[in-house]
């Protein structure tokens, strides 16, 4: 299979996963793994150039909420702070986990963690989360009403996901749910963390991406990411105004069910 078809391939699963809450790191291992893409070229690294796709996308479908944090930013330290300057601090808090955490053992997660063994358990662990985070809480909170211990607590949901298989947007949401989030509330707080921890691994990333620019297969994982991203955050938007989280938590346990199936029979 060419380079860019390969490429082709990982961007849609990035770009498709990424904010639907299944894990998309979870789906590049396995895809690598089952069609059997060359793990140098398409590791980690280019992972991250997928992730700057979704990261684009983020930012168009979301750019009226970005757009209004940038309008705040001068009321950051002011007495009385408006509802995008108190969002700007909520994101911060929920991010430093995951900058710890990253910090510490990103390598020894890359090294040690990448697996389908390890995805595989961590889909069905964080799906069977959901249940109990969806059913058992009235979610009639907006995101707005979050204190700052309740952001670094889904932040801490957050780093979490640095595991394969956890799912960045699935432990958030779920994080959200449990904490009486709605679940659009949930799922647009999730998504808009996303966007500095994503931001911050692009750029710890530059260097491979600033010398692959003449590649290919990195324009097209990227775009191919960047469109299927705005796709997903439609669909998943759209669909929890009115609908329970409950075909994921079937989709990652029966994934999870699969892997285990394929590794077995290898």
């Amino acid at each position: 299979m060419p380079p860019t078809v390969q490429a082709a391939v990982l961007g849609v699963v990035q770009g498709a996963t990424e904010f639907l809450p299944v894990s998309s790191s979870a789906h590049l291992i396995i895809a690598r793994a089952f069609f059997g893409f060359d793990a140098d070229k398409f590791g980690l690294a280019f992972d991250v150039a997928c992730h700057v796709g979704t990261l684009i996308a983020a930012l168009i479908y979301f750019r009226d909420d970005v757009i209004r944090m940038i309008e705040a930013l001068p009321e950051l330290f002011a007495p009385a702070r408006s509802d995008y300057a108190r969002l700007i601090w909520l994101l911060a808090v929920g991010t430093i986990p995951a900058i710890i955490v990253g910090l510490l053992f990103n390598k020894y997660i890359e090294e040690h963690m990448r697996t389908p063994q390890i995805a595989a358990a961590c889909l069905a662990i964080g799906g069977l989360l959901f249940f109990p985070a969806e059913r058992l809480v009235a979610h009639d909170r907006s995101d707005r009403s979050l204190t700052y211990l309740e952001a670094f607590w889904i932040g801490c949901a957050q780093a979490l996901a640095l595991v394969p298989g956890v799912s960045r947007s699935g432990i958030t949401i779920t994080a959200g749910l449990a904490l009486g989030l709605r679940r659009e509330e949930a799922v647009r707080f999730s998504f808009l963390m996303l966007m500095p921890i994503t931001l911050g691994a692009g750029l710890l990333k530059s260097k491979y991406l600033l010398a692959n620019m003449h590649d290919a297969s990195v324009w097209v994982a990227l775009l191919t990411s960047f469109a299927f991203g705005i796709a997903a955050i439609h669909i998943l938007i759209s669909y929890v105004r009115s609908k329970s989280f409950a075909p994921f938590v079937i989709y990652r346990l029966a994934l999870a069910a699969f892997i285990g199936a394929w590794l077995w029979l290898h």
